[in-house]
């Protein structure tokens, strides 16, 4: 498991609440969305990305997301959350998502981000600023590359 969490450049530590478990006795379903926005957010901050946006009003929205879901998560226990960035594109960037629980020694979930830079002063799409792009890269350097188009 520790070869797969070394694949994401931002990680972050989650217990699991017992308030967030459901009926079935596992971990509701939104709570993963809730994870992955945790570990985005850890993500734009090692970026740099929030205060691009409060200097330039530019910054990112979430156009779509998506989880797979491997195993049940309950409580107690305890889920290291990954996020890397897979691709750069013009306008947008493709953000991975992986939960890992340590109580089972696996993974928990995968997911995928697909983040378009907004201009929030123009109320529309813009270009992924530079100074963005060579941040993910540089970031992305820890482990791996990152594709752009």
């Amino acid at each position: 498991m520790k070869e797969q969490i070394d694949e994401y450049p931002v990680t972050i530590q989650i217990p699991v609440a017992w308030g967030d478990m459901d009926a079935f006795q596992h971990l509701n379903n939104i709570v993963y969305f809730r994870y992955f926005e945790s570990a985005r957010i850890s993500y734009f901050e090692r970026i740099k990305f929030l205060e691009v946006m409060d200097r330039t009003g530019i910054g990112p929205i979430l156009a779509s997301t998506q989880c797979r879901y491997k195993i049940p998560l309950t409580y107690p226990d305890q889920v290291t959350v990954g996020a890397k960035v897979d691709t750069i594109e013009q306008d947008r960037f493709i953000m991975k998502y992986a939960v890992f629980s340590i109580k089972h020694g696996k993974l928990a979930a995968s997911g995928e981000g697909v983040l378009v830079t907004f201009d929030y002063q123009a109320n529309q799409k813009t270009l992924v600023p530079d100074e963005i792009k060579k941040n993910i890269i540089e970031l992305e350097k820890l482990v791996r590359r990152v594709d752009q188009e």
